[in-house]
């Protein structure tokens, strides 16, 4: 049995279902039963709980042979690390108390650090307290920067003709495609052969700034003047709350974006065959972003 944390998230759902692909038996555990249904309509178990309840929590990782945890986010938080530390309690109290064997967690590059990151901090912590565990063996999984991170920039693009986020225009990111995790995560399910506790990065295909990504987002929706402008952090901070982010999450993502800036926070690994994935952002955005680019378009 297999237990998937955020199983209606990004990088939950694709897990879950790789797993229920390959006849494995699959406990999904959400807040929103709703959520949950497709998976469930698969043949998934599914499990009610928030990701703060301990209890709970214990519960669902009963006659578990391994799991998938991760923190899911919670923008509208008025105290994110407040929760995501709630969170990390709550699910290294329950691997414990339900003793399982062996545990991926979905981290970041960034997570190293214990300050400076914006919510990064909080999978620090998470980080700290799973290997503290005796007796289970944990994989932390450190990924990149989302390439779907670079979707809601979809709106921007509509309305200013650009594309913008206070990034510097020359900062190369490692951008990974959260199927691409959620493989790395499933593959590391399914052949265990951590002992202990690691650490792993997960690079995506490759490194580009967000100039690259404007100059192929533009090719593929017919805009191929389409530029990227650094926007200042107030002015983000204005996108971030009017996206329904709290002031809080939002100061956040901003020292986040500060700290990728500066290189504070940057992978640790060099570039191997081991940490790159198959995805390429021409991929992404072929496959989703163009999708989600003519969806609003048409609405």
């Amino acid at each position: 049995m297999y237990v998937v944390l955020g199983a209606s998230g990004n990088t939950g759902h694709v897990v879950a279902n790789n797993l229920l692909a390959r006849g494995q038996k699959v406990r999904v555990v959400g807040r929103n039963a709703a959520h949950l249904q497709p998976l469930t309509a698969k043949g998934a178990e599914p499990f009610i709980a928030d990701v703060t309840d301990a209890g709970a929590l214990t519960k669902a990782f009963q006659q578990a042979d391994a799991a998938y945890v991760m923190i899911p986010p919670n923008p509208a938080s008025t105290d994110p690390l407040g929760y995501s530390n709630r969170a990390s309690d709550a699910i290294a109290t329950a691997v414990q108390n339900a003793g399982i064997k062996n545990v991926v967690a979905l981290s970041s590059i960034g997570a190293d650090k214990d300050s400076g990151t914006g919510p990064v901090v909080g999978l620090h912590h998470l980080e700290q307290k799973l290997s503290q565990i005796n007796g289970a063996n944990v994989l932390h999984l450190r990924a990149g920067y989302f390439m779907e991170n670079t979707l809601p920039r979809v709106n921007a693009i509509r309305q200013m003709g650009a594309v913008t986020t206070p990034l510097r225009p020359d900062l190369k990111l490692p951008m990974i495609a959260t199927r691409d995790i959620a493989a790395a995560a499933v593959d590391a399910l399914l052949h265990p052969s951590v002992h202990g506790k690691q650490t792993r990065e997960l690079l995506g295909q490759r490194d580009l700034t967000y100039t690259e990504v404007a100059t192929m987002i533009g090719k593929a929706i017919a805009k191929p003047d389409l530029k990227y402008l650094q926007a200042p952090d107030d002015q983000f901070r204005a996108v971030l709350l009017q996206m329904g982010m709290s002031e809080q999450f939002a100061r956040l993502l901003l020292e986040m974006i500060g700290g990728l800036n500066s290189g504070y926070m940057r992978a640790l690994e060099p570039r191997t065959a081991q940490n790159t994935s198959p995805t390429s952002y021409e991929t992404f955005v072929a496959e989703t972003l163009v999708p989600a680019y003519n969806q609003q378009a048409a609405a």
